[in-house]
């Protein structure tokens, strides 16, 4: 059973700073790792994802502000996120990606989701 272990979310105020945490088990290949997020009213968008070999893709809105970063060894990825604005303000979901070689199809496998709160 594959899970994807999120921490980190909460309430910050503006101009402030928050460190999410995603854990995967249950997998022993991950190509991509990633975060995506979902704000009220809105579809879900990328934030930044990252592959096994450390390049990385940010959305143009977090850039100069988010840092992603990966432990392969644990199959964790983080994301530092500074000088939060209240737009920030979402459901923050992690996001795997294995291409399984057995089948030679794509597997995603999303977190729970977690919470950010940017407001005065």
């Amino acid at each position: 059973q594959v899970q994807l272990v999120e921490s980190g979310g909460g309430l910050v105020q503006p101009g402030g700073s928050l460190r999410l945490s995603c854990a995967a088990s249950g997998i022993f290949s991950i190509d991509v790792m990633g975060w995506y997020r979902q704000a009220p009213g809105k579809q879900r968008e990328l934030v930044v994802t990252i592959t096994s070999g450390g390049s990385t893709n940010y959305a143009d809105s977090v850039k100069g502000r988010f840092t992603i970063s990966r432990d392969n060894a644990k199959n964790t990825v983080y994301l530092q996120m500074n000088s939060l604005k209240p737009e920030d303000t979402a459901v923050y979901y992690c996001n795997a990606v294995n291409y399984r070689v057995a089948d030679l199809r794509r597997y995603d496998y999303w977190g729970q989701g977690t919470q950010v709160t940017v407001s005065s």
